[in-house]
């Protein structure tokens, strides 16, 4: 997996593997948290491959979830929700109390 291409400045804050839900797919890959983004990146021989990237400034919030069974039946309380205006991205990964923390740490104050 090719590295995540920063951006002149930005810097790399965690990194991990993680599982996208992407409908009834939970999507393998690994989860980058920079100083400027949220990014996605999954392993190619997943069926919906590809990158989601979220900017920081449109997560309006994280919280600790549910891993849900084809998306519906709650399995396991290891993921993680990510909430823009848009839509909630649900993250399985490790140590999701320590990524909600550095997240919530790199999310720009409220009302800005």
């Amino acid at each position: 997996m090719p590295g995540i291409g920063l951006a002149a400045g930005e810097t790399l804050l965690r990194e991990g593997a993680a599982n996208l839900q992407r409908g009834v797919e939970a999507v393998g890959g690994r989860l980058f948290l920079t100083d400027r983004r949220l990014l996605f990146r999954s392993h190619g021989f997943n069926v919906q491959d590809g990158d989601t990237e979220i900017p920081l400034a449109r997560i309006r919030g994280a919280r600790p979830c549910w891993t849900r069974l084809l998306g519906v039946l709650p399995l396991a309380p290891n993921s993680l929700a990510v909430a823009t205006d848009e839509r909630d991205y649900r993250f399985v990964l490790f140590g999701r109390r320590q990524w909600l923390a550095a997240i919530q740490a790199q999310m720009p104050p409220v009302g800005r």
